[in-house]
C-alpha cells in the first residue's frame, strides 16, 4: 500500500497505551498504524517525539461580542492560528444568541466569519439567551445541521435564562440528543456582593474575586444538576472553579448522572492575588468564575487524576488591556464594568503537559483523554481524537523535553497580553497536522486562511450514564395520562 504521508519512529500515546508505531496517511485519514511502513511520498521524522492526536479546544470565544458589545480580539484566523501553534487541531467556540436575534440570522453570522477565516476544522456550541417560542421552534434545524450543544448562562442580566428557561432548553436537548452546557453562579448573589463592595468603596480589580464567592458557583452548579436531573437530560458544567463544585460533580456522576464537566489552566496557575497587581494590572486576570487560591488548585489537581473533568479547556476570551476590550468603560472603570474573560488557547495544552505530565500529576494518557479524546466523545467528534485507521489524520508531534519561557509573541494570536508569560515549561508541539494537512511545523505556519472545515458533529453519548427518572413522571402516569419530561 502506497502513503502520501508516513510519520515514522516515533512513540504513539493513546489513552490506554504509550507504544512505537509508524502512521501512514492517505487523503486527509489515517490509513495504517504498524511497527514499520515503508515509503511515503512525505515521510516526517519522529524520533524522540510524543505523536498524539491534536488537541480538541471544546470552549473558546472567537469573533464574539460579549452582552455588553465587546468584541473578542481573535477573529477565526488569529484564533485558530493561536489554537494550531498550541497543539490543536479542531476547535468548536461558541456562536452567541443575544436578545431579539434569530438562530438563523446567528448561524449566518458566524459561517461568515468562520469560513473564509479559519485554518483549522471547526464547529460551534450555540450560546442561547432568548429562548422565546420562535427560538425554541428553531432549535431541531441547528441540530439536524451537526450543532449539537449549546451553552446557558446562570448569571449576567442579559444572557441569564432563569431555571424556566433552562429547562425549556434541557428538554429539546434532550429529544434531540444534543448537549446543554451552562456556566453555573448565582447571579443574585453576585449582584447582591456587587452591592455591598460598591457601598464600601471597594471597586479595584483585586475585588472581584471576593465578588463572586465559592458558594455561588457551587450552589449554581447544584441547581443546574437538579434541574438537568429533572428532565433526565446531559449536562455539561463549564469552568469548574471550586472543590466544592468538583465534588458535587464527582458525586452526581458516580450516581450516574448524565454530567460532564471540565475546569481551565487558568483555576491551576493563578490565583486570586493576581488581581492585586499595582494600578490596573490586576484587570487583566478577571475572569467568571474568579481565580481562588492554592489549596483550590491543588483541589483541582486531585480531580483531574481521579477522572472527575473530561477536559481542561482554556475559556480563551481575548479582550486587550486597552479601550477595545477591558477599558472599555474606562481607564479606571470599577471591576463590574471590566470585561471578564483571559487570553489562552496557545496555552492550554504546554501548561498542561509541563505542570501535568512533566512533573508527575497526570500520565501521558490522561493527557490524551484530557486533551482531545474525551472532547471528541462528549461533543460528537466521531472521527477525531484518536489515531487509528479510518479517523482524520489529526495528529499533534510533541517534544517532550523542549523547555521555554512563555512570550506574548508565541501565542500567534491579536492580544497585548498573556497571563501565562514568563512562567517555565517543558514540552512543546512541534507539528500539528489537521486532516492530513501540516498546519504548524517548528514554528512557522504551513496552512491557509480558510483552509479549515466546518464539522457536523454527532448527538451526544450518554448510553453508559443511567440517568435519573423523577418519580412524579411515573406517579403521574398511574393517573392514566404519560407526562414526558
Amino acid at each position: 500500500m502506497q502513503f502520501e504521508t508516513v510519520i515514522h519512529d516515533g512513540t504513539v500515546v493513546t489513552p490506554s497505551e504509550t507504544f512505537k508505531a509508524d502512521i501512514g496517511i492517505n487523503g486527509g485519514v489515517i490509513a495504517a498504524v504498524a511497527e514499520r511502513i515503508a515509503g511515503g511520498e512525505r515521510r516526517i521524522d519522529a524520533g524522540g517525539r510524543l505523536v498524539m492526536p491534536g488537541g480538541i479546544e471544546g470552549h473558546c470565544h472567537i469573533a464574539q461580542e460579549s452582552s455588553s458589545g465587546v468584541m473578542a480580539a481573535d477573529d477565526y484566523y488569529s484564533g485558530s492560528v493561536s489554537a494550531a501553534f498550541g497543539g490543536n487541531s479542531t476547535f468548536i467556540p461558541f456562536a452567541a444568541q443575544h436578545r431579539g436575534q434569530s438562530i438563523a440570522d446567528v448561524i449566518a453570522t458566524y459561517d461568515g466569519r468562520a469560513a473564509p477565516n479559519s485554518v483549522l476544522d471547526y464547529s460551534y456550541h450555540l450560546i442561547i439567551s432568548d429562548p422565546s417560542p420562535a427560538v425554541l421552534e428553531e432549535l431541531p434545524g441547528v441540530f439536524a445541521r451537526g450543532i449539537t450543544s449549546f451553552k446557558v448562562f446562570m448569571t449576567y442580566d442579559l444572557m441569564n435564562i432563569g431555571d424556566a428557561g433552562m429547562l425549556d432548553i434541557l428538554t429539546i436537548a434532550k429529544t434531540h440528543g444534543a448537549l446543554t452546557m451552562v456556566h453555573a453562579e448565582n447571579n443574585e448573589m453576585v449582584k447582591w456582593m456587587n452591592r455591598r463592595f460598591a457601598a464600601a468603596g471597594l471597586t479595584e480589580p483585586k475585588y472581584h474575586a471576593l465578588s463572586r464567592p465559592e458558594l455561588a458557583e457551587e450552589e449554581a452548579i447544584h441547581r443546574a444538576v437538579s434541574l438537568a436531573k429533572l428532565v433526565d437530560a446531559a449536562l455539561f458544567i463549564v469552568h469548574v472553579s471550586t472543590r466544592g463544585g468538583a465534588e458535587i460533580v464527582r458525586r452526581e456522576k458516580l450516581a450516574g448522572t448524565k454530567l460532564f464537566a471540565e475546569t481551565c489552566p487558568q483555576y491551576l496557575a493563578l490565583t486570586r492575588d493576581d488581581l492585586d497587581r499595582p494600578g490596573m494590572e490586576g484587570a487583566k486576570y478577571i475572569c467568571s468564575p474568579p481565580l481562588r487560591d492554592h489549596a483550590t488548585q491543588e483541589g483541582l489537581w486531585q480531580h483531574i487524576r481521579a477522572g472527575t473533568f473530561e477536559s481542561v479547556s482554556s475559556d480563551h476570551a481575548p479582550y486587550r488591556a486597552d479601550a477595545t476590550g477591558k477599558f472599555m468603560n474606562g481607564a479606571d472603570a470599577p471591576y463590574p464594568k471590566i470585561a471578564n474573560g483571559m487570553p489562552g488557547i496557545a496555552m492550554r495544552l504546554p501548561y498542561l503537559f509541563s505542570e501535568g505530565v512533566a512533573k508527575g500529576r497526570i500520565t501521558l494518557g490522561d493527557f490524551v483523554r484530557l486533551s482531545s479524546t474525551n472532547a471528541a466523545r462528549v461533543f460528537g467528534l466521531d472521527r477525531k481524537g484518536a489515531i487509528v485507521p479510518g479517523f482524520d489524520a489529526d495528529i499533534a508531534i510533541w517534544n517532550p523535553d523542549e523547555k521555554r519561557t512563555v512570550t506574548l509573541e508565541a501565542q500567534h494570536d491579536n492580544m497585548d497580553y498573556s497571563p501565562f508569560e514568563g512562567m517555565e515549561i517543558t514540552g512543546w508541539p512541534e507539528l500539528v497536522m489537521n486532516h492530513g494537512r501540516t498546519v504548524v511545523e517548528k514554528g512557522e505556519l504551513k496552512a491557509g486562511r480558510g483552509d479549515g472545515r466546518f464539522i457536523a458533529r454527532k448527538p451526544v453519548d450518554t448510553g453508559a450514564m443511567p440517568g435519573h427518572r423523577a418519580v412524579e413522571f411515573e406517579v403521574a402516569a398511574r393517573y392514566g395520562k404519560e407526562i414526558a419530561p
